[in-house]
């Protein structure tokens, strides 16, 4: 069971306020290191459809490519909402929701990107070696994004003491 929120202040030396603002600053913090990648994965993204080779794509190639646009699309809406909401909310003592809620929004951008990439590994493959097998690495990307994002990080032991309290 974990530390309510007066044990925590005792154990670690911060009131719930200085941990509602450090995780806040971490969430945006996090955020901005995402949304530079997305944001230029979409400008790129964007101009595809006016390049010569796009038409000789096949249609489920365009399909693909397709969803790949809207899936960075929606992601970069979905990791760019928290800071809007952070300004929507200023000082209104909202801080421990927003943070829950930015929190799941963050996830679900980061699915949509992972997703996307793989989308666009496809098309890519696709493009570049019609007919190959070479699109394929494309699910591959999305499988390596979950096993990476989320499936590692969901095995940590949290029994375990910190590396600064065990022994060496």
């Amino acid at each position: 069971m974990s530390p309510g929120p007066a044990e925590r202040a005792e154990t670690d030396g911060e009131s719930d306020a200085e941990r509602l603002n450090r995780e806040l600053d971490q969430l945006l913090g996090e955020l901005r290191v995402a949304l530079p990648g997305v944001q230029v994965l979409l400008a790129f993204l964007l101009t595809v459809p006016f390049t010569d080779r796009f038409h000789d794509l096949p249609a489920s190639a365009r399909d693909v490519y397709f969803a790949a646009v809207t899936l960075v699309a929606v992601a970069s809406v979905l990791l760019m909402a928290p800071t809007v909401h952070h300004r929507l909310r200023f000082r209104r003592g909202t801080k421990e929701q927003m943070i829950r809620t930015a929190n799941n929004l963050a996830l679900a951008g980061m699915v949509c990107l992972g997703l996307g990439l793989g989308a666009v590994v496809y098309v890519a493959g696709a493009a570049a070696f019609p007919g190959s097998w070479v699109r394929w690495i494309g699910p591959a990307v999305v499988v390596l994004a979950v096993v990476v994002w989320f499936l590692i990080p969901l095995r940590f032991d949290t029994r375990r003491p910190p590396l600064d309290e065990q022994a060496d």
